[in-house]
């Protein structure tokens, strides 16, 4: 007897997806693979992960770790002890800030894992979230996934890339729950002083409007690292993410942190202990060593990053961009030069004419689609190479 013939099935995907697409660089990198299997070799300046290894010591700590028959099994959902005294060390050495690491510290499986959890710790369908444009995309889509409705609010470079704190005052925030601030802000390298933070505080504490703020650039390129949490009152009204993705070249090992009111903490936990578990024992002591690295540690990181960012505004000048200067973090953000409709114009003339991929500044948020960005984790030595393709393909033109 002949087997039954079947055909494929449709499967009526969540509502929870509506709206929300693959992520622009997952798209985008199979096309810079499609360009390479053609021979072309792409310089991709596009993507922030740190090229950079980490110190010696942590790798050294992972090793030793991972060979204990011990440290195996699985691990406490809110990290080891060791772990949560080190990063609650590091803020007060850092930031001045005093955080109880027993019960004001969660240890996270990465940073962009905390943005969902809080999400989904805290909003609900009828609910809203601020969110920057331009800004890092995952606050949109976490904030969707957890069946809120993002609301924007737009950062302008003629306000030095702050809230328009008048523009606000006049929305309808009484569904608003939390709002997303991100400083050094991504995508634009804006620093936030202690005036900003303050007042981004002051208007979460007028509005009963959860502040989180996400800080994993404060220690790029940045002579003065802040915590919104240092501003006296802020725990009350604000949570922060960090991470030792950039500080430290730690991107894969996905180590992160949040930080908050014991309240807040266990909040979140609540949801986090019912998706994941603690992180490989290893990875938490190789984090420790991390944390306890010296400051000649960033030195001797940001001046790599100097060195890399002296080139990268001769490329950007090639191309007839112009940052501005004091920018922070892993990226320089520029405008782009008249003749180019939009960033994605000039990302794509870039990448096929010279085969240099830069971010066009439009998948942060319509509020950069004037803009590009380059990232600072390549060499200096692919850099020059950039560099020099694009000065063939300009003399073309």
């Amino acid at each position: 007897m002949n087997a039954m013939k079947t055909t494929p099935q449709s499967f009526r995907l969540s509502s929870r997806l509506e709206g929300i697409g693959e992520y622009y660089f997952s798209t985008k990198l199979r096309e810079i693979d499609e360009l390479n299997r053609q021979g072309k070799s792409i310089i991709n300046l596009g993507i922030g992960s740190p090229d950079l290894p980490p110190h010696p010591s942590v790798i050294q700590a992972l090793q030793e770790k991972s060979i204990l028959s011990s440290s195996h099994g699985y691990q406490n959902y809110k990290g080891i002890p060791a772990l949560r005294e080190a990063m609650s060390a590091w803020y007060l050495k850092n930031y001045g800030v005093q955080l109880d690491p027993a019960t004001e510290i969660l240890p996270l499986m990465g940073s962009k894992e905390g943005i969902l959890h809080i999400c989904m710790t805290y909003l609900q369908p009828g609910d809203e979230a601020l969110i920057p444009n331009p800004g890092y995309p995952t606050y949109r889509s976490a904030v969707q996934l957890a069946g809120a409705t993002p609301v924007e609010y737009t950062l302008l470079e003629n306000n030095n890339w702050s809230p328009d704190w008048s523009a606000l005052e006049k929305r309808d925030l009484s569904k608003v729950k939390l709002m997303w601030v991100n400083y050094p802000h991504m995508p634009t390298g804006q620093n936030a002083d202690t005036t900003l933070f303050q007042q981004i505080i002051d208007f979460g504490r007028k509005h009963q409007i959860l502040i989180c703020h996400d800080n994993p650039y404060s220690f790029i390129l940045n002579e003065s690292p802040r915590s919104i949490l240092s501003i006296e009152g802020a725990i009350d009204v604000a949570i922060e993410l960090n991470s030792l993705s950039k500080s430290h070249n730690m991107a894969g090992w996905r180590v992160g942190m949040l930080s908050g009111a014991a309240d807040r903490i266990s909040e979140v936990l609540r949801f986090k202990s019912n998706m994941d578990s603690g992180m490989f024992l290893p990875v938490q002591l190789a984090a420790v060593a991390a944390l306890q690295l010296d400051t000649a540690w960033y030195a001797e990181v940001n001046a790599t990053y100097a060195a890399r960012r002296k080139k990268a505004l001769e490329l950007l000048e090639l191309i007839g961009c112009h940052p501005t200067p004091g920018q922070s973090g892993l990226f320089l953000w520029s405008g782009i030069p008249a003749n180019d409709a939009d960033g994605y114009t000039l990302s794509d003339r870039i990448l096929y004419g010279a085969g240099v991929f830069i971010t066009p500044g439009g998948i942060f948020g319509s509020a950069g689609n004037q803009y590009v960005r380059i990232s600072l984790c390549a060499s200096e030595g692919k850099m020059e190479e950039a560099i020099e393709r694009i000065k063939i393909y300009g003399s073309g033109n």
